[in-house]
């Protein structure tokens, strides 16, 4: 979350890679749009290459939240499209529900551990996580408990999720832009926080 500013900013990129793909998929959760190849093309191209590339610039940013975050869910939209694909290629099975469950429950886990780091970012960031949390949840539990009705749950839920990513981006992209503000995100809460965000602030100064 705290950036090298001789460097592009690569979280916009990020974030607008995971937002959009959020978006596309629930809303064939949400039963308004059929599974089709936009949405697998949009899961390996943006939300999956190139947001892993965005964790990869991260990474030369010292960036380890950034790091994790981007180049975790890039792996993620890379194997669910693997995932949903193998089976059609005739190289694997298709994972029973149980299985496809415990899958949305792992990286439950992994989004849980992401969100309590995003407490000492901006409100936007928690919406982002904490949302996406309940997201795999909701879709790891319609999946292993056999209920439908929480994938459509989870469809409108994930595109909350998806939205507030995108909102974020678009705050972070205008904000270098205008080099200012314009959007709000809401500031950072708690000791820790307040000094990254002050030295930000020194930084932009």
């Amino acid at each position: 979350m705290a950036h090298d500013h001789n460097n592009a900013n690569p979280a916009p990129l990020g974030l607008m890679g995971f937002g959009m793909t959020t978006v596309l998929l629930n809303l064939h959760n949400a039963q308004i749009v059929p599974m089709g190849a936009a949405i697998m093309a949009m899961g390996l191209v943006f939300g999956g290459v190139t947001q892993f590339t965005a964790g990869v610039l991260e990474y030369r940013n010292d960036n380890t939240f950034g790091m994790t975050a981007f180049m975790g869910y890039g792996a993620f939209w890379l194997s669910l499209v693997v995932l949903l694909c193998l089976p059609q290629w005739g190289l694997a099975p298709a994972s029973a529900p149980a299985l496809l469950g415990s899958y949305m429950w792992i990286w439950g886990l992994f989004t849980a551990i992401m969100a309590v780091g995003s407490l000492v970012a901006s409100r936007m960031h928690q919406v982002v996580f904490f949302s996406l949390t309940v997201l795999f949840v909701l879709l790891g539990s319609a999946e292993i408990f056999a209920r439908p009705i929480l994938t459509l749950v989870a469809g409108y839920e994930g595109l909350l999720c998806g939205f507030s990513a995108i909102y974020l981006a678009a705050a972070e992209i205008l904000e270098a832009q205008f080099d200012r503000p314009v959007l709000p995100t809401g500031l950072p809460s708690g000791p820790t926080a307040q000094r990254h965000h002050d030295d930000l602030l020194v930084q932009l100064s």
